[in-house]
C-alpha cells in the first residue's frame, strides 16, 4: 500500500507540479510541503486511505531521500550514469555509458563530504555505521544502488564513497537483448536452464553485469518456489512473492556480533529452500555450497569473481582447499564440476559495451578421470574499430551439455544451434 502511494506520489510531483525545476532552491519544510500536497492529491484522485503515522512516515522517507544526496543529486538523477566514485571533496568521477569521466561537481570540503554520507547511511536505513573507529562500510539504498564508503585514516586521499547505481531499466531477457548483451538462442538456453534447475555461477569482473545478469534470469523461477538470496550487501531484486531475503552482520562496536554468508547459508539449509542465490562466494561458504547441491539442493545460483571461466573455476578449488577440507586437490575439482553445470562469464569490453562472453559447461569424464571446461557459447572478438568499438559475435559450439539430462528429466525443451 505504501509504495504504492510513493509512486503515484514521486509520479504526480513529476508530471503535474513543478517539482523538479525548483527542487534545488526549495528549503527542507518547502519540501516537505510538496510531499504532503502530493500525497493528500494521490489519495484523493486514486481513493486511497493512510493514516497519519503512515502519511508522516512517507513525507520523512520522500524529504530524507532528497535533501541527503547534497551536491551528488544530480548524478544520482542521471539515468545515463551508472557508477559514482568520490575520490575526496575535489575530485568525482561517473562512469557513464562504460566509461569513466571527470565531472565538474564539486563537495565544499570534507566536513560536507561526510554529512552527506551520514545522511545517505541513514536513508539506508541498514543499521550500519562508519567512523575513525569503523573506517569503511558496504550498505544499499532504497532504491538498490550500492554504496561503498571508506574513510581516513585508512584513506588518505580522504573520504572515498563509490555508489553502483541500480538500472531498474533492465528487467527482462529482453532488455538484455536490447542492449546486446548476448543473442537470442544464448537467452533461450539460459532460461530453460533455469526452469531445469541447473546450478549457474556467474562470474566476471567489478561492474561487468554479474548481478544485473542473474537479477533478470531471476525472473524466470517459478512462482510456486520458496527462494532463499544470502547477500553481503542488498543488491538482489527478485518480483516473486515466496522470496526470504538474509544479509550478513558486521560487527558491533565491541567486535562483536559478526553473522557471516557461511551462518547465513548453513542456517538457510534448514529453511526449506526450493531455490538458494548467493550474493557473491568470497570464503569456506563455497564448501558448504558444494556440499548441499550434491546433496539434492539443486537450483543454486551465485556470483563468484573472476577473469574468466577457467579462473572462476579455479577460484572455487582455492576456495574449497583454504577450508581444509581432507580431500585431494582431484577430489575437489571433481566434486565441483559434478555440482556446478554452468559458468556464465560476463565482461566489459573498451567500448563500454557488458557482454555475456562464455556459457561454459563444467564436464567431468569418469573413463579419463579429468575435468573439463567447454563451451556451449563464446564471445567471437573480430574487429575494434578506430573509435574503440568492438565488433563481434556469439558462436554456438556445437558441444552437448553434459547436463543434458537434467532438461530431460524435467521435460525442459531446449534447442542448441549447431556449430558456428
Amino acid at each position: 500500500m505504501l509504495e504504492q502511494v510513493r509512486n503515484l506520489m514521486q509520479k504526480h510531483l513529476i508530471t503535474k507540479t513543478d517539482f523538479l525545476k525548483v527542487k534545488e532552491s526549495l528549503t527542507e519544510d518547502q519540501i516537505r510541503v510538496y510531499a504532503k500536497n502530493a500525497i493528500d492529491q494521490t489519495c484523493k484522485d486514486n481513493e486511497l486511505l493512510l493514516s497519519e503515522e503512515e502519511r508522516g512516515r512517507l513525507i520523512k522517507q520522500f524529504v530524507a531521500s532528497v535533501i541527503s544526496l547534497g551536491p551528488i543529486r544530480p548524478l544520482m538523477e542521471d539515468r545515463s550514469i551508472s557508477e559514482i566514485m568520490i575520490n575526496g571533496p575535489h575530485r568525482i568521477y561517473i562512469q557513464r555509458h562504460g566509461k569513466i569521466e571527470l565531472s565538474p561537481i564539486r563537495f565544499q570540503d570534507s566536513k560536507e563530504l561526510m554529512h552527506t554520507i551520514q545522511k545517505i547511511l541513514a536513508e539506508s536505513s541498514s543499521g550500519r555505521r562508519v567512523d575513525e573507529s569503523s573506517p569503511y562500510v558496504d550498505f544499499s539504498l532504497p532504491d538498490g544502488s550500492r554504496v561503498n564508503v571508506i574513510l581516513p585514516p585508512v584513506s588518505l586521499v580522504g573520504p572515498v564513497v563509490t555508489i553502483r547505481k541500480f538500472s531498474s531499466e533492465i528487467e527482462t531477457i529482453e532488455d538484455l537483448l536490447k542492449l546486446e548483451m548476448l543473442s537470442k538462442p544464448m537467452a533461450d538456453f539460459l532460461i530453460a536452464a533455469i526452469h531445469a534447475k541447473l546450478n549457474i555461477i556467474f562470474s566476471g569482473a567489478t561492474g561487468t553485469g554479474k548481478t544485473t545478469t542473474l537479477n533478470v534470469l531471476s525472473r524466470y523461477l517459478p512462482e510456486r518456489e520458496r527462494i532463499v538470496t544470502i547477500e553481503d550487501t542488498a543488491e538482489l531484486r527478485l518480483k516473486q512473492e515466496h522470496v526470504v531475503s538474509l544479509q550478513a552482520k558486521a560487527a558491533n562496536v565491541e567486535g562483536k556480533g559478526t553473522i557471516s554468508i557461511r551462518d547465513l547459508f548453513v542456517n538457510s539449509l534448514r529453511m526449506r529452500p526450493d531455490r538458494i542465490i548467493i550474493g557473491e562466494i568470497r570464503s569456506n561458504e563455497a564448501l558448504d555450497l558444494i556440499q548441499s547441491i550434491s546433496s539434492g539442493h539443486s537450483g543454486s545460483l551465485a556470483i563468484v569473481h573472476g577473469d574468466s571461466p577457467k579462473d572462476c573455476y579455479n577460484r572455487l578449488v582455492t576456495m574449497l582447499l583454504s577450508t581444509g577440507i581432507p580431500l585431494s586437490v582431484d577430489e575437489i575439482r571433481r566434486q565441483i564440476a559434478g555440482a556446478i553445470d554452468m559458468i556464465v562469464h560476463t565482461e566489459i569490453f573498451i567500448d563500454g559495451k557488458r557482454r555475456i562472453t562464455h556459457i561454459t559447461d563444467l564436464v567431468y569424464n569418469e573413463n579419463a578421470n579429468a575435468i573439463s571446461l567447454q563451451d556451449i557459447f563464446y564471445f567471437k572478438e573480430e574487429q575494434v574499430t578506430t573509435d574503440g568499438h568492438t565488433i563481434g559475435k556469439w558462436v554456438a559450439t556445437g558441444h552437448n551439455p553434459s547436463c543434458l539430462e537434467k532438461f530431460i528429466r524435467r521435460n525442459i525443451k531446449i534447442s542448441l544451434p549447431t556449430q558456428g
